[in-house]
């Protein structure tokens, strides 16, 4: 078991993280990802913060998916093993998935995307659509409706990023979750270590400065506010949009526009759940998605 294996703090994953990792070269840069299973290929792509990647969002999800498709576990630039990239980030991680479907000649795959992974996932599936062939996506998508933005998983992601303390990692983690005893020592210290290696911590100071919420905020608000959403409506392949009722760093009311504006759209909320329904719901989102995928 490599150091790799201690990111999620729960029941580690059947998979090596050596034994699947690999590296595609591109002409953006290096792209790291994880591959395991034979099938259909799905595409998994995670979300952004401190200490994030791939494995992280994805590994104990990998023994039950790859028993049904080529599981592909993608880092974005920045993240994990990925080299970083200049621009706009949701449009370079985009770019990203891309190449690397190209890099190994897959014409087509499933996706399944957390939070930033579930956005860019968005923009593949209305952007891309003889790239994808059914798309979930684990919160992140949408507007902002009744709740404030930005809300407090952000905040506090904000200010970590801003002032990188295991007290203020310790108080994001608590966001992002609904049961507390998932916040355990071995989690803190391997985020907190993972998040405050230069590259990851420039990743996220990109993403989440104080400057960049106040823009994000601002885009939200006023007659440019629907260039946020207008995507979806060309989300045409079949979706799940899967939720955490509690979660507190993108809020459900955000689910009701991208419910009602693409159009082969369900959603399936997760009682009891915060922001990594794959993590703390694992076999209940496990046994939703796979019904979804194998219709």
């Amino acid at each position: 078991m490599s150091e790799h294996d201690s990111l999620t703090g729960l029941t580690q994953s059947t998979f090596d993280y050596d034994d699947t990792s690999r590296m595609a070269d591109t002409d953006k840069g290096k792209i790291h990802y994880h591959e395991a299973g034979t099938g259909p290929v799905l595409l998994m792509i995670h979300g952004s913060g401190p200490g994030v990647s791939g494995w992280a969002n994805f590994q104990n999800n990998l023994p039950v998916f790859a028993q049904h498709f080529r599981c592909l576990i993608i880092d974005l630039p920045g993240y994990g093993k990925s080299e970083p990239v200049e621009g706009n980030p949701v449009i370079e991680c985009v770019s990203a998935c891309i190449h690397l479907l190209d890099s190994l000649g897959i014409e087509q795959a499933h996706i399944i995307g957390n939070s930033l992974g579930g956005i860019v996932g968005g923009y593949l599936a209305a952007q891309h659509p003889d790239r994808v062939s059914r798309y979930v996506t684990i919160g992140g998508l949408g507007m902002n409706l009744f709740s404030p933005f930005p809300c407090e998983g952000l905040n506090l992601l904000t200010e970590f990023v801003e002032d990188p303390t295991r007290e203020r990692i310790v108080a994001w983690l608590r966001s992002m979750v609904f049961d507390q005893t998932m916040v355990t020592e071995e989690l803190i210290e391997s985020r907190m270590k993972s998040a405050t290696e230069a590259v990851t911590l420039a990743t996220s100071r990109v993403m989440y400065s104080r400057g960049s919420q106040q823009a994000m905020a601002a885009a939200f608000r006023g007659p440019d506010a629907v260039q946020r959403i207008a995507h979806l409506g060309s989300i045409t392949v079949p979706t799940l949009i899967t939720w955490g009722r509690d979660d507190r760093v993108t809020p459900v009311d955000m689910a009701l526009i991208p419910m009602r504006l693409i159009p082969h759209a369900e959603l399936h909320i997760f009682p009891n759940c915060g922001h990594w329904a794959m993590i703390e719901r694992k076999d209940e989102f496990e046994n939703v998605v796979l019904a979804f995928l194998q219709r």
